[in-house]
């Protein structure tokens, strides 16, 4: 065994250590005090073994994804990658829902007491529901909202309410939406390592994305979309900074100004914005001046905020009451002491152990010296790759040290785990780690009901 790979599985064995003690301890402190609210600690669900309809089309999936899809990755057509990585992450997330079922895995989903769709007729008269969308988030005021309408901004309902509108009506809509927009993530994340790190990398990322254990989740939340605007608000930036388009530009700023109303918490994208600006600054300098690219991210940028603040909403004032909301619920209770580090079990859940592998691989391109003592006098590929994804690892940490996201992080942190996932391009022996991936998500749908 080479000396990589001991360390690889020492990282591996740490994050599995970390699980086991999230569940054990989980499990006491909830059993005995009752204060995770959570059945399966640290994930929200609860045991119950099981196998459905999407059974057999997840296990061929895995399957084909191991054995076919690093060679086919590394030769096919850009373009004819991106596409097939789509096409694969949606039947992949497809297959891991229909696990539970239609009715359970996908169309019941959004329409239970706690969700988007049960408020669509209270939004008959949009203009007035934003002007008093404020008026509605903490218990105890009039008709307070459910819990997932008072933790985001207005658009996460809005675009319910507009599918609604459409004639796109009900949980099975709702829930294809959220899947197939969702597995764009992927190809966002990819479209931005190529245009920052080289496409060897993307090509050797792509796998891992597909076949990520996050579809468990990303086919069961409204995070699978917020996942996907905030991961292609990113990937236009690069293309911005690498190609130095304005409309690039534009339309990233567009996009993020929809993912920081889509999700409070998402604004923390900015850190991995300001890394991909970092990677790309040689590019911007070596084209023209970069004001045309910053006054049209600007502009971008200013629309999909300006636009709710004159229709009266107050992101600032709903997002204060916020927190006094979370508070007012099983926050109260739950211990930030298990919680900081359980979190991060759920990470390891939801990107698997191979991703804990390529992020200490990471840390070593990042660490690495040269032949002479010092470090490497600028970043190559991996290099650049590491530093894409740790300042994807650090926007997770600070959204964990918040204390805002005390459990159902395996839901709530999907965004963020799609840019933890290319870290597994350093990994050599795919195939292997890909599989352990694979088994990863089939184990966690066929043996943990999940809340989401």
């Amino acid at each position: 065994m080479t000396r990589p790979l001991r360390h690889d599985l020492y990282a591996v064995t740490a994050a599995a250590l970390l699980v086991t003690a999230a569940v054990l301890i989980g499990r006491h402190l909830q059993f005995t005090y009752g204060t995770l609210y959570v059945g399966w600690p640290p994930l929200l669900g609860r045991w119950g073994p099981h196998v459905g309809p999407g059974t057999p089309l997840a296990l061929v999936v895995a399957a084909a994804t191991v054995a076919y899809g690093p060679l086919l990755a590394a030769r096919i057509p850009w373009r004819g990658l991106l596409l097939a990585a789509w096409g694969t992450a949606t039947v992949w997330i497809l297959s891991l829902a229909l696990i539970d079922g239609w009715r359970r895995g996908i169309a019941g989903r959004l329409t239970t007491r706690y969700e988007y769709l049960q408020v669509i007729d209270r939004f008959h008269d949009i203009p007035a529901a934003l002007r008093d969308f404020t008026h509605h988030i903490l218990i105890g005021s009039p008709d307070h909202w459910p819990a997932h309408i008072a933790g985001h901004p207005p658009a996460a309902t809005l675009t319910f309410v507009l599918l609604d509108r459409i004639g796109l009506r009900g949980g099975g809509w709702a829930g294809m939406w959220c899947v197939v927009v969702g597995a764009t993530a992927c190809v966002a994340v990819l479209v931005a390592v190529r245009a920052l790190c080289g496409e060897r990398p993307a090509r050797r990322a792509a796998p891992f994305l597909v076949l990520a254990p996050a579809a468990v989740w990303m086919g069961t939340s409204a995070d699978a979309y917020f996942a996907a605007v905030a991961s292609w608000s990113v990937a236009l930036l690069a293309l911005a900074v690498t190609r130095r388009s304005p409309w690039c530009a534009a339309a990233s700023g567009l996009l993020f100004g929809l993912t920081c109303y889509l999700s409070y918490g998402l604004t923390l994208f900015a850190l991995i914005g300001a890394a991909v600006v970092l990677l790309g600054r040689r590019e911007v300098r070596a084209g023209p001046k970069p004001l045309p690219l910053l006054a049209a991210l600007l502009a971008g940028l200013a629309v999909v905020p300006v636009a709710f603040t004159l229709a009266g909403f107050d992101w600032w004032e709903a997002y204060r009451l916020l927190v006094e909301r979370y508070y007012q619920g099983a926050a109260r209770v739950r211990p930030y002491g298990y919680w900081v580090w359980a979190n991060l079990a759920c990470t390891v859940l939801i990107t698997g152990l191979a991703t804990a592998a390529g992020l200490r691989r990471g840390a070593v391109e990042l660490t690495r010296r040269g032949p002479d003592g010092t470090r490497r006098p600028s970043p190559d590929p991996d290099r650049r790759l590491s530093l894409l994804v740790g300042a994807a690892l650090l926007a997770l940490l600070v959204a964990d040290l918040s204390g805002m996201s005390k459990a159902e992080t395996e839901r709530i942190w999907l965004p963020f785990a799609m840019w933890l996932l290319p870290a597994c391009a350093f990994l050599t022996r795919p195939r292997v780690w890909l599989a352990t991936q694979a088994v990863l998500a089939l184990l966690l749908n066929h043996l943990v009901l999940t809340g989401w």
